[in-house]
């Protein structure tokens, strides 16, 4: 992973439903790059979408400059959420990488995260890469390129991956390293 140079923008990790353990990617880049901050929520367990839209919002304003966010599945919709309501032109925010969206709106979603339904399908007003994968049990990779098409972002298709989590083998995830190295560089250059 390459240092944040002190141009590079801020970057904010937005877990998903239960928050990311020590083990998953977004918990080892936060202990391996200095300067990543977690979004924390109020309640992790039963999450209610206007705590995390406004969670998010918080982390967005105190930030120095637009960072650029890190989300993984249900943190990915609030962060779709956030842009619906409050992202206007997108200059809060440099870009997002979202990563295994969680599809609260298939029958099967746990009835956690179903009040975070429906899923917002405005275009992003910031730069996002969607990563998903063919064997995710939480999204379907059509559905994906749905909600990327939707958003108005790349879709990055990385094979059988599962949910891109711990459990799915992923804790260290050098291809997501690249991916975010590579939305730093194009948020760095374009507030140069």
């Amino acid at each position: 992973m390459t240092e944040p140079s002190s141009s590079s923008p801020p970057v904010l990790v937005v877990p998903g439903w239960q928050s990311s353990g020590p083990d998953h990617w977004q918990s080892r880049w936060e202990r391996e790059r200095p300067g990543l901050r977690r979004v924390e929520q109020h309640d992790w367990q039963t999450p209610q979408p206007r705590d995390w839209v406004d969670a998010l919002d918080r982390a967005i304003l105190d930030c120095e400059a637009a960072p650029v966010l890190v989300a993984h599945s249900l943190g990915c919709i609030a962060v779709v959420r956030w842009a619906s309501e409050r992202g206007g032109g997108g200059a809060a925010v440099a870009g997002a990488l979202l990563v295994a969206p969680a599809d609260v709106e298939r029958a099967a979603a746990p009835p956690e995260i179903r009040a975070f339904a429906p899923i917002p399908t405005t275009p992003l007003p910031f730069r996002a890469i969607v990563v998903a994968s063919t064997n995710d049990p939480y999204l379907d990779i059509v559905r994906a390129g749905t909600f990327a098409a939707s958003w108005g972002a790349e879709l990055v298709n990385v094979g059988e991956a599962g949910h891109i989590n711990t459990a799915a083998g992923h804790g260290p995830w050098p291809q997501g390293e690249a991916l975010l190295d590579g939305l730093l560089t194009y948020a760095a250059a374009r507030t140069s």
